[in-house]
């Protein structure tokens, strides 16, 4: 099997000679601490290439929108370098990759005012230029290519800062409203490109839980998010019905997983072990949803031993992978404290582990 040919073969809920696996950050992007470590093991070559990982990524062109259209909205100190092309500073952080999220549109009350916001121009089709070409390019050489089309409660609370849209989502749901079909809109023609380009995975999701369970009530999930995440899935299967939809969350999402699954996902992440239960997920969901994710990376990835990071990869092959339906990877990005060590073992786990 080639790599694409394997992920799709797994998300069809079948058996594969291996399961997929990949370190889920080669899907969104390294932290400097664990890329330096890849660098210095990996090279002459790329991670990928060095573990043969089954799925890669593509995304859209910068944009060409001048960061000073945001000059107004921000912070006199903001240094513009570090803002991105939704107008939000991510003030450096002193800690590895942390950064300070400053919201440009925090404490803005006046619904004519927000109006005048500059959004970006993700609808322009030079974002989209030469996309299909090198997602082509990926599949000649046998991968799998995937692709973020965006998130809608967190890129909205990320302009209109977490607390203030939280209390618009209770006293003024007109504002709230207003920025997820802002955000939603993008999304849903991000990912009608990335589907129509080729693209196997597109990539949707929002941090709606913490380790308990949901930020928010459940019917406020459906009254706000629900129905645009819908729509971001009807986009992709209409303009792709070969594409999968992946929908993120961190933290305990199950309550929202029968919901999930009525707006048309195909894959959920990370299933996080300490909040869930990936095997009893997988028993109750798995003819519905496949899974991308679900080995730790609080404890396992970076504080067990080799022999650790070998047993949670069986056990999950096992319990999560049998008859298809798992894209092993560690449940996030790796912390600066994970070893080498740990990750070699997941990768040798994986591909001695049948499915």
């Amino acid at each position: 099997m080639t790599s694409r040919e394997r992920v799709r073969t797994a998300l069809t809920h079948r058996p594969t000679d291996r399961v997929p696996r990949l370190l889920y950050e080669d899907a969104i992007g390294y932290t400097p601490p664990i890329e330096r470590m890849l660098r210095e093991h990996c090279a002459p070559k790329s991670p990928r290439d060095y573990f043969n990982m089954d799925i890669t990524s593509v995304t859209f062109q910068p944009t060409s929108v001048p960061r000073s259209q945001f000059t107004p909205w921000l912070d006199a100190k903001a240094e513009m370098a570090q803002v991105d092309e939704w107008g939000v500073w991510w003030r450096g952080g002193g800690f590895h990759h942390f950064a300070h999220i400053e919201s440009p549109l925090r404490g803005v009350q006046e619904f004519a005012r927000l109006r005048e916001y500059p959004w970006p121009d993700l609808d322009q089709p030079y974002r989209y230029a030469g996309l299909r070409e090198r997602i082509e390019e990926l599949h000649r050489h046998g991968l799998a290519v995937a692709a973020f089309a965006g998130s809608v409660f967190e890129q909205s609370w990320y302009i209109r800062g977490l607390e203030q849209l939280m209390m618009d989502m209770v006293i003024e749901p007109e504002i709230a409203h207003y920025f997820f079909e802002r955000t939603a809109s993008l999304q849903q023609h991000t990912a009608a490109e990335f589907a129509c380009a080729g693209v196997d995975i597109i990539i949707t999701g929002d941090d709606i839980a913490g380790q308990n369970g949901l930020l928010m009530s459940l019917d406020t999930w459906r009254e706000f998010l629900k129905p645009r995440l819908a729509a971001t899935v009807r986009a992709v299967k209409s303009a792709n019905p070969d594409s999968f939809v992946f929908y993120h969350s961190d933290g305990n999402v199950e309550p929202a997983i029968p919901d999930l699954i009525e707006t048309g996902i195909d894959i959920l992440n990370p299933v996080q072990p300490e909040c869930m239960d990936p095997a009893a997920i997988k028993e109750r969901y798995g003819d519905r949803l496949s899974f991308w994710g679900t080995v730790s990376v609080q404890r396992t990835m970076p504080f067990g031993t080799p022999a650790d990071v070998r047993a949670e990869v069986r056990a999950r092959i096992r319990d999560v992978g049998r008859g298809g339906g798992l894209i092993l990877a560690p449940a996030h990005v790796l912390g600066p404290e994970t070893p080498w060590e740990n990750v070699v073992a997941f990768f040798e786990a994986a591909d001695e582990t049948a499915t």
